[in-house]
């Protein structure tokens, strides 16, 4: 007895049960879950997001202010006990903090300072949560002290807030400056696109490090000075943030014209020039979104060179100013204090690692995002 024929209703039916039980996947779903097989690359984003989240609440932590000066407990090594005491100076034991001993502790402005701003109210309400959470109580020296007695733990976490603010909008400004550039040169292409990329040869001609010393030489001067200030820009750190990503895009314009030039005669873009679309809503909204995975990786390598070029400064007096710290800071007391005749190691090791620690772990994460972004690793 022969099977009765398939009609072709039940063969479109029996395709389509099948097709519902494949389930797709978008580009992010898929590169996300190959970076999770990368253990090297997790682990990195992991650490990373708790430096983030420790270096942004850091007034809600209990470590000694930063800025109080000890002069009986200069040089003082770790206390590897886990101690606390109440000796906090700024907070009654009512929780209230005193406004003036929070400045000189912690240079943040006062409420009815008129230079005063958000990121200060919002450090005022972190150490008022502190203050209701912990009272008095702080944290000992478990990392020692300097060579004025401030707590190093404390300038650890408050100099982390520095320098990854300068790597992260350092390198945000040397995306923008470099991905638009670097985009326009290559879709205008010809002679416009031969003239920007010589005024690129022209900057990579320069050196960087005598570029940012005459920047620093011109902020330096008293009627500058005046003149950021009348701007709100009380100190250079402000300005610096900038300066470095502005030096910083050259590399990212290669990268960025170098893919715009390999994509823009593909059919998505001869479609886009068909139903009428103008030449930034096509370099802007075609070809760059089509270089997400190359800019995500390439900015994660240059978050860490800014940060070491920032700690390079620093190191040579050249980057973050007194009182304001930041880890190329701290590496640079620490040298200093270093004689023939002590050697206070934790001065170092400390601010060493915690650079080299968040280095490494950016560079194994943008390791992790190309692999996961690299269409052409996906079977490997």
């Amino acid at each position: 007895m022969t099977d009765a024929p398939v009609t072709a209703a039940e063969k479109y039916a029996r395709l389509l049960a099948e097709a519902q039980q494949v389930r797709g996947t978008s580009l992010g779903r898929d590169a996300w879950r190959r970076l999770k097989r990368n253990r090297a690359a997790m682990i990195a984003l992991g650490y990373l997001f708790l430096i983030g989240i420790g270096a942004l609440f850091t007034p809600l932590w209990p470590l000694q202010a930063p800025r109080m000066v000890r002069s009986d407990r200069a040089f003082a090594a770790p206390q590897f006990q886990p101690a606390f005491t109440q000796t906090t100076t700024w907070i009654d034991d009512s929780g209230a903090i005193d406004d003036d001993a929070v400045s000189a502790a912690f240079g943040i402005r006062a409420a009815d300072d008129p230079k005063s701003g958000w990121f200060d109210a919002f450090n005022r309400q972190l150490l008022r949560l502190r203050g209701a959470i912990f009272g008095r109580w702080e944290a000992a020296s478990w990392c020692g002290c300097d060579m004025l007695g401030r707590d190093l733990l404390a300038r650890l976490f408050w100099g982390a807030r520095i320098s990854l603010v300068v790597g992260l909008v350092a390198g945000l400004v040397s995306l923008v400056i470099g991905v638009s550039y670097g985009a326009t040169s290559g879709y205008l292409g010809g002679t416009v696109d031969s003239l920007m990329m010589r005024f690129v040869d022209v900057l990579y001609s320069i050196p960087f490090i005598f570029v940012v010393i005459l920047l620093i030489t011109v902020l330096d001067d008293p009627e500058v000075k005046a003149g950021l200030s009348s701007w709100g820009i009380e100190n250079r750190i402000t300005i610096f943030f900038f300066v470095v990503g502005a030096i910083y895009w050259l590399t990212m314009a290669r990268v960025v014209r170098g893919q715009v030039l390999s994509l823009k005669q593909e059919q998505f873009v001869e479609a886009a020039r068909t139903i009428g679309c103008n030449r930034r809503r096509i370099i802007f909204l075609h070809l760059v979104p089509n270089l997400l995975s190359i800019i995500i990786v390439y900015l994660t390598l240059t978050i860490p060179r800014v940060m070491l070029f920032e700690a390079f400064l620093s190191f040579l007096g050249l980057g973050v100013e007194a009182p304001d710290v930041s880890w190329g800071v701290l590496a640079n007391e620490g040298t200093q204090s270093i004689t023939a005749v002590h050697i206070d190691w934790w001065l170092v090791v400390y601010p060493g690692l915690a650079l080299g620690s968040t280095l490494f772990a950016l560079n194994f994460l943008g390791d992790g995002l190309r692999d996961a972004l690299d269409p052409r690793l996906k079977n490997r």
